[in-house]
């Protein structure tokens, strides 16, 4: 397996880390990713950990804290070997102050987490999304709190706004508070809008990405073919509910080059999707998901080789999205 540290910080982590939406599966959204239970979480983590990849990302809202539950039971006595990132701040009550990222609000969140995790501490600590109706410097006080005690060791943010993240490394610096070190954010060959506003900042702040969905919501699994029906899948059940829309011709573009390339190398179509990922030097972590040993086993195999020149060139051909403004202006 290969490390990259997390961020700027000290930390190695592997550069896949398996993500936990799948399991519990309660509630009707959640259910449409996967159901996996206590026991086939525990042989998933098991197959993690035999190849060196120690790293197990979960969420206070997956399955509202189911989530948490079955990866601290399937991490009993495995504790020391793993890294743990959960995330809080989304709706986890209908009480009026049962979300956002107040002081209220995300110490509560944290504490239950460590509870459901059956955890002393947390590795990495998220806000979820951005809260616009809590001071910056107020969420930023009560994560330095958070790490001074010692039930948070880092702290990332995911599904800012370039704008956001940049204002909360000022207020950061400005009060001498913990910074957020790394990023949690959609990318994929059908989604590279985090390149543009993102990528650069990240880079100049020398932030880390933790790439989320990497395979655009299910699309780019191989279930997908130009001319041919959907196989069973997140997609076919219903899983892309919510996901940003991708025009057909576009994805299927993506996909016939992705064919292509997997007929040349005999390598799958994720193995490439993900591969083509870690040419980009801003990503720190790529979080995998799994709903079945097969696919675990498919895409840990990711890794271990390397597009070719031309391979990567087709693929960032293909798969250009137009610039948003002001990033056109003076292009030719």
């Amino acid at each position: 397996m290969k490390y990259r540290n997390l961020g700027k910080s000290g930390l190695k982590v592997p550069l896949l880390s398996l993500g936990t939406g799948t399991f519990g599966g309660t509630n009707e959204f959640f259910q449409r990713w996967g159901q996996t239970d206590v026991k086939e979480a525990s042989r998933l983590i098991d197959i993690c950990i035999e190849r060196g990849v120690n790293f197990f990302d979960t969420a206070n809202v997956y399955s509202q804290g189911a989530s948490e539950e079955i990866l601290g039971k399937a991490i009993k006595g495995k504790r020391e070997k793993t890294i743990i990132s959960t995330k809080g701040s989304f709706e986890m009550g209908k009480g009026i102050n049962n979300k956002g990222s107040s002081r209220s609000h995300i110490i509560q969140a944290c504490e239950d987490s460590l509870k459901r995790l059956n955890t002393d501490y947390i590795d990495l600590y998220f806000i979820h999304g951005f809260d616009g109706n809590t001071p910056i410097e107020e969420t930023l006080r009560t994560l330095n709190t958070l790490v001074l005690s010692g039930k948070v060791r880092y702290i990332g943010c995911s599904n800012f706004a370039s704008w956001q993240l940049m204002k909360s490394l000022s207020v950061s610096e400005q009060h001498n508070l913990e910074k957020y070190i790394i990023y949690q954010g959609y990318y994929s060959l059908i989604g590279r809008d985090y390149e543009q506003e993102l990528m650069p900042l990240l880079k100049d702040q020398e932030m880390g990405l933790m790439v989320w969905s990497p395979l655009g919501w299910g699309r780019l699994t191989g279930k997908i073919k130009r001319n041919q029906p959907i196989s069973e899948g997140r997609i076919k059940s219903g899983g892309d509910i919510g996901s940003p829309p991708v025009e057909n011709e576009f994805l299927y573009n993506v996909i016939d080059v992705l064919d292509s390339i997997s007929n040349e190398t005999g390598k799958s179509i994720p193995q490439i999707a993900i591969n083509w990922l870690t040419q980009n030097r801003t990503v720190s972590n790529i979080v995998i998901g799994a709903r079945n040993e097969i696919q675990l086993l498919d895409n840990l195999n990711a890794i271990e080789w390397t597009l070719t020149t031309k391979q990567m060139n087709d693929l960032n051909e293909v798969s250009k999205q137009a610039l948003i403004y002001p990033h056109w202006v003076g292009e030719r």
